[in-house]
């Protein structure tokens, strides 16, 4: 039996937006889960669902089974014990989470007693034990929120997850608004209570490349829907739906000069979730749709081994789509020209390891090869780059 399944998990706001449709997860003891997208997407909504901590007036339909016990039939006196013993969550914005008027030590120390895990003195040596054990002294424990840093508040957060040992972990991007040092330490520190303890975790983040190196799986998620969920190496390496593709891409590959000097991005903005557009969400946004994509609504189909995306271009039977639609466009999880050429028919783009790397749908911007006026900055062929500008500009 899996730690935690969701099945069927919609939520919808008191407004009409719907949040959440129909999302399928699961989770083993031990396992670790990366969710991704862009704001609005419904990640941390499914995050607040998963303890039913949403506002007032939310209407939330299907299962969320912790131990095979479903958390929205449970009653508020169950709920609150399943809260910090059985799953805790660390919330995004640790300074907004903590309370501002009590020592970090008496925070820690509050679901410990509450839960009847120990008095209050073994409960502040708790604290102390738990600071230490995220790299804090256990002196901090008398600190108030404002005189620790901000990655010292969400070690703090993590201390407080672990007080009154969950078998479940939610991390609603521990990592944000960190310099990368922190950040690396927060993700190792996360990485070791997890194997230590052998919890279950899901990690909330806008970063692919983030949870590729920290998760088992990933899923994505677009519009309150899984768009593509598998291996975490395997969608942020070789994502299928152009959704997933597009946030692997924004981030640049270190030793890629091709990633560095190409501008990649995604235009547009997240549909409204009050006024969801019909058939794919997606498709107003994605540079390689089909008509049909305007009118139907695109389930989870098998890409590989426990690897699904929900694309029209990925073959119902586990294999990708033919090379080329009705229109002639590959499908997402292949290059956009053949064999990466460039745009003008040259030789095809090669990256750190020798093979050739796929142009990205954005650096067209339409089915044909034209690149856009932005990407050359004027209408010839020459690159509008702020290096080539500076190489080119007449002395004075």
């Amino acid at each position: 039996m899996s730690l935690l399944e969701v099945r069927d998990l919609t939520v919808t706001y008191a407004d009409g937006a719907a949040a959440v449709r129909g999302v399928d997860l699961r989770l083993d003891a031990g396992s670790k889960l990366g969710i991704a997208g862009e704001s609005g997407c419904g990640k941390s909504t499914l995050a607040l669902a998963l303890l039913r901590l949403l506002p007032a007036g939310a209407r939330v339909g299907g299962e969320i089974l912790l131990d095979g016990e479903d958390v929205l039939a449970m009653k508020w006196g169950r709920v609150r014990a399943v809260r910090w013993a059985g799953a805790s969550i660390v919330f995004q914005g640790a300074m907004h989470s903590l309370n501002p008027v009590h020592r970090i030590g008496d925070q820690i120390a509050e679901p410990i007693v509450l839960h009847g895990r120990a008095t209050a003195a073994g409960a502040r040596k708790r604290a102390g034990e738990l600071l230490e054990q995220v790299g804090l002294p256990a002196a901090r424990a008398s600190a108030y929120p404002h005189e620790l840093s901000g990655g010292q508040r969400q070690r703090v957060m993590i201390a407080m997850a672990l007080a009154c040992d969950p078998r479940l972990i939610v991390a609603d991007e521990p990592t944000t608004a960190l310099d990368v040092m922190i950040q690396a330490q927060i993700l190792r520190l996360i990485e070791q209570s997890v194997a230590d303890h052998g919890v279950g975790l899901v990690m909330i983040s806008h970063d692919l490349a983030v949870l590729a190196d920290t998760c088992d799986r990933l899923a994505v998620m677009y519009a309150g829907r899984v768009v593509e969920e598998g291996p975490a190496a395997q969608v942020h390496e070789d994502a299928r739906h152009p959704y997933a593709r597009a946030l692997s891409d924004a981030f640049p590959r270190i030793g890629d000069p091709s990633s560095r000097r190409a501008p990649r991005g995604l235009p547009g903005d997240p549909p409204d979730p009050s006024a969801l557009p019909g058939g794919c969400t997606f498709h107003p946004r994605c540079p390689v749709a089909l008509d049909s994509c305007a009118v139907d609504d695109q389930p989870l189909r098998e890409v590989g081994r426990a690897w699904r995306a929900a694309c029209v271009r990925v073959g119902r039977d586990g294999a990708q789509a033919p090379a080329a639609g009705h229109d002639g466009v590959p499908p997402p999880g292949e290059a956009l020209r053949p064999a990466g050429a460039e745009p003008d028919g040259g030789p095809a783009r090669t990256g750190p390891d020798g093979k050739a790397t796929a142009p990205h749908c954005h650096e067209t911007g339409r089915q044909d090869n034209t690149p856009r006026r932005h990407e050359t900055g004027r209408q010839g062929n020459t690159p509008h780059h702020p290096e080539t500008r500076r190489r080119h500009r007449p002395p004075r």
